[in-house]
Order: C-alpha cells, then structure tokens, then sequence
C-alpha cells in the first residue's frame, strides 16, 4: 500500500478526528482488520460480526503498534501519540477507503465473477497478463465484502494492472463490489448452481452475477463464456463491447485440437480475431479452455502478442487446493482439489479423473453445500458422473455425500462406499495408496476435505 495521510484517511471515510492528536500529515502505509497481524504504522480497522466486535481489540492493535484506527463509538480513552477516526460503520469506511484509495491508480481494472472458476481464471488472467506487465491479483479467494476492499488497498505505484475476484452468495454483494472496483473489463465464467439455496434458481443467479454490468466503464470490455445458456444471452444487449469464449461455433475465441493424456499439460489450438496459436496448458482437463480463452481475450485488449500470450500461459500456477496435482513416491498421485465443490465444478473433475486412462481411478468426494431443497438430487447425479467418467472406486464422505455413492451405485460404479467421517474412512483410504493410482479428493470448503489430502500424504508407502 502507498502511504495516505490522516487527512486522506478522514476525507476518504468522512470521519471525525477524536482525542488529541492533531497531525494532519501522519501516515499510514498498510491496512489490518485484524489485531493479530498488526504491521507497525498501521491502519487498524475494527470490524464487526455476528459473533464478534473488533472494537474489543482496538487498545491490543494499537498498543502493537497500530498507529490508529477507525472507530464506531467514542473511547472512555485514547492513548497518546494514536488517531482515532471516529466513522458510521467501520464496515462501510473500509469500502469507502478502498473506493477513494483504488481511484488514485490511473491503471486497467479486470473484474471476475462466476459460479465456478473465478480463481482459476484470475490466476490465468494474471499469469498471461504477467508476461509483459506488473500485475497485482487477488490473493487466494480474497474475494467478499472485506477482500475485495483489502485487496484494493495492497495496490502499489509499481503496478500496471489489477486483476479482482468476487464472489457472492446473496444478491447485490456484486452490486456494491462492482462500485468499488469500477472494472475496464468484466468476465463472467459461467452461471451454475452454487449458492442455489440463497438465490433460488439459476435466472436469478444469472440476474445477480450481471450487477456487474452498470459499474463497467462504457468503453469498457465484458468477456463472456458463449457456451452458457444463460450468459449467450447477453449477444447485443450490453452497451459496451462484448466477446464470446468457448468450444462451440460462431464464438469470438475458441479453442480446437485438445489434447491431453491425463497426466500432463492440455495442448490446443486457439483461435481469436486477430490470430491463431498453439497452447500448452499446464493443468488438467478440458474446461480449462474457458480461463484460457478469457485471459487470451484480455491479453489482446492490452495489446499483447501471441507470443506473450502463449508464454503467459505456460506460466499459469494455480491457487492451492485447485486441482493441484501432487506426485508421490511408489506412483501414487493425488489430485488436491479440496477448496470447493458445487455440481458444476464436480463435473469438471470427474472428467478429469476420467483421463486418467491406464491407472487406477479413485473419487474421494464430500458434501456440496448451499444447494437447497434439490440437494439429494444434485448429489445424486454427480455420483452418477463418477460412474461415467470411468472412476474405479468412489469414497463418500459426510451427512449428503451418502447420496453421491448412492447415486454412484445406481449408475453402475459397484466400488462405491460411503463414510460419515474422515476417521471411518481411513482404512477405505489407506487401501487405495497403490502403485498406479490416481486419487481425486474434493467436497465443499466447510468439509475441509485438506484434512484428507494430509492423511494420504502421511500415509504414502515409503
């Protein structure tokens, strides 16, 4: 973060200064919302939760070195030497600090949204935009009401572009997110099911997701996935200029010729207005075409080369726990893809577990959350993409996971078991450890499915 002034800071959060300190031209260089992580110098921001008020820890923050803070209430006191800005909601102010902060960079802004693949695709935007820039991306899935502000205030005067994830669960959080970011290009992975249970249906997802559109700038680009029903809609309805990605006909990038044997990178051939390319994609499975086009799409708005493009791709890394693929000793390979899960992203990795061709093909697969009353069903039909896929063993586990064996068995994959807990399941686990044998492990973020990841690589014959 660049250094901002007390009298920045009051400007930027329409606060009122409290106690005696009085010198205007103080400065703070970083931001924490959290009294743990308090780097001397500080901005400590309190914030407040259901079950918990940051207010509590404004005396630790600043004792630590914080050299203020925000607050919603007056203090029976003030340490000496501090600021205290007193604001409406110390929520609020941390949007309004990082509206007012994000407009002091003069650069290209690039917002994410979709139900599944927004990291995935950021990272990719970053990586391909990181072959000729300097890029500032959201870190990990930093990506609510408080990441997206905290994200926006690490930019530095070094960057040259800033690539944002958001997310959502409810409608309008795109909405105020959008106004704070204000992107020049908005891409939108795809609409699916996740957070069905907040939204109600897909339309409405879909409606949610285009709150986006009224914060693009009006000489701004949306990049769309023209494979979604929902999203192909949009051809000619928005203002601004608009470009289509994906597999089918008639789209402004497409990719052909894919190639993969389930173990390496995926090669295609991409196709865009201006040109076409060979790729190689270092991850696995065929749906990575749709990150791979949307940065291909902003590499060319930014001017960039095929060259840059290609080898931006090849740089590509993904977030932890996104299909990471760890190699282990005896043979033994686990796909890490613990992070999350919804019906749409579980798909996805049943496919790739399916290219495994020639090994031992294990699904270790857990709870998909916020699905609402179609949940059984939902679960039911991803165990049935396992037995497609060509999946050997299927290991369930959690309260709904039982319906994904459950819907396993019924589509004909016999050696589908389910397991309540992580500790009934280990000996299921530890069996599958062989020479040959690849172990797909996914469930939603509130199974913490990393738990398993840790208990194969623990037990990995030596």
């Amino acid at each position: 973060m660049e250094a901002l002034t007390l009298r920045q800071l009051l400007e930027a959060v329409d606060g009122q200064l409290l106690g005696d300190f009085s010198a205007l031209d103080a400065a703070v260089s970083n931001v924490s919302t959290d009294s743990r992580s308090i780097t001397p110098g500080c901005l400590f921001i309190p914030l407040e939760g259901e079950r918990f008020d940051g207010h509590s820890f404004i005396g630790s923050a600043l004792e630590a070195g914080a050299a203020g803070c925000l607050t919603a209430r007056e203090r029976e006191s003030y340490l000496p030497g501090k600021f205290y800005i007193k604001v409406r909601s110390t929520q609020r102010a941390l949007w309004s600090l990082a509206r007012y902060y994000r407009r002091l960079f003069p650069i290209p802004f690039i917002a994410i949204t979709g139900s599944v693949g927004k990291t995935t695709t950021k990272d990719m935007v970053a990586a391909v935009l990181g072959a000729r820039f300097c890029v500032h991306k959201t870190d990990g899935n930093f990506n609510n009401d408080i990441g997206v502000p905290l994200t926006l205030l690490k930019l530095e005067k070094q960057h040259e572009v800033c690539v944002v994830e958001m997310g959502m669960d409810h409608a309008g959080e795109i909405d105020y997110l959008g106004r704070l970011v204000e992107p020049d290009m908005a891409l939108i992975t795809n609409i699916g099911d996740a957070h069905i249970e907040n939204l109600g249906s897909r339309e409405n997802i879909f409606r949610a997701k285009c709150e986006l559109f009224p914060h693009l700038k009006a000489d701004g680009l949306a990049v769309l996935n023209g494979d979604d029903p929902l999203l192909s809609t949009l051809r000619g309805q928005l203002p601004q200029r608009t470009v289509f990605v994906g597999g089918g006909e008639g789209l402004d990038y497409t990719a052909r010729d894919l190639n993969s044997d389930g173990a390496g990178p995926l090669s295609c051939r991409i196709k865009t207005p201006r040109s076409q390319f060979e790729a190689s994609i270092p991850a696995l499975g065929s749906h990575m075409i749709y990150p791979t086009l949307m940065a291909a799409a902003v590499g060319e708005a930014m001017g960039m080369a095929p060259d840059e493009i290609v080898r931006g791709i090849g740089a590509f890394l993904p977030t932890k726990m996104r299909m990471n693929i760890l190699r282990c000793k005896g043979d033994i390979v686990i796909l890490n893809d613990a992070y999350n899960a919804n019906p749409q992203s579980m798909r996805a990795a049943a496919a790739v577990l399916g290219d495994a061709q020639g090994r031992r093909r294990v699904a270790v697969v857990g709870d998909m959350k916020e699905l609402g009353p179609g949940s059984e069903q939902f679960h039911r039909a991803v165990g049935g993409c396992f037995a497609q896929s060509g999946a050997d063993r299927l290991i369930a586990v959690g309260d709904l996971a039982r319906f994904i064996a459950e819907g396993a068995k019924e589509a004909g994959l016999e050696q589908a078991d389910y397991f309540p807990t992580l500790d009934t399941a280990k000996n299921a686990l530890s069996r599958e450890l062989r020479a040959g044998v690849t172990i797909l492990v996914k469930a939603s973020r509130s199974m913490a499915f990393e738990k398993i990841v840790d208990f194969l690589l623990a037990n990995v014959p030596q």
